[in-house]
């Protein structure tokens, strides 16, 4: 018997929204305030993208390019300009600065009409997805997700399934009956960890990622209805 669908689990970072274009500007600006020698462009974030988490990328980077300066203090380093860097982050998106994608608001009116649970699973930060939910939805956005499983929740980030186990504990229900929605590798293998089926949505900067894991891909969700995505679900119950 197939379980039918009853929640979807959301991503942030490229799927709710394509926020990366502003985290790549604002870690630069966070390197310029702490007077660090360090720029991001486009070609070299999407490669720091295969890391996941802020913290993490900076160490990854620093490692790469500048690994005179890993010393005894860089860890603190590390989490004072993170935290800047979050700050002038929060302060963009919350103003507006980022939409949400096609699709997202029709897909979530559809899921709530419906009946069905919402929740995040991302490795970014509540601070970032308070932001975007204050910036793209005026702050309604608070209302639709049960619950957010963010990067303070499950510290291991994706591609382990750690946070999307989070959401899933906090929802009560097994996997089977949830759909993940991904942008990237490391999501989809997070969401199949967890056995949650997925469905992916390409972003800007993920656009080479393998997203073969997904049971569908689609460009965005503008191309598709809550319908399709039961019929999906179905299909593919984890």
């Amino acid at each position: 018997m197939v379980t039918p669908l009853a929640a979807l689990i959301f991503d942030v970072d490229g799927t709710l929204a394509e926020t990366e274009e502003a985290h790549r500007l604002a870690f630069n600006q966070a390197f310029a305030d702490f007077d660090l020698p360090w720029s991001w462009d486009q070609a070299l974030y999407a490669d720091l993208l295969k890391v996941a988490g802020g913290r993490e990328r900076i160490g990854a980077f620093a490692r790469r390019f500048d690994p005179d300066r890993i010393d005894e203090r860089f860890d603190d380093l590390v989490a004072a300009l993170h935290r800047h860097k979050t700050r002038l982050y929060t302060e963009r998106v919350a103003g507006g600065a980022v939409a949400l994608r096609p699709g997202i608001a029709r897909l979530i009116d559809e899921a709530r009409t419906d009946g069905l649970r919402l929740a995040v699973a991302t490795t970014t930060s509540r601070a970032n997805v308070t932001a975007l939910l204050d910036g793209a939805t005026g702050g309604v956005g608070h209302e639709w997700f049960e619950t957010l499983a963010c990067g303070e929740d499950a510290p291991v980030k994706k591609p382990d399934p750690s946070v999307y186990r989070v959401a899933l504990e906090r929802l009560g229900l097994p996997a089977a009956s949830c759909l993940a929605i991904e942008d990237s590798t490391n999501g989809i293998r997070a969401a199949r960890g967890a056995g949650i089926p997925v469905i992916a949505v390409k972003s800007v900067y993920t656009a080479g990622d393998d997203l073969s894991g997904a049971v569908a891909i689609f460009d965005d969700l503008g191309t598709t209805d809550l319908g399709a995505l039961k019929t999906l679900h179905q299909r593919h119950p984890g």
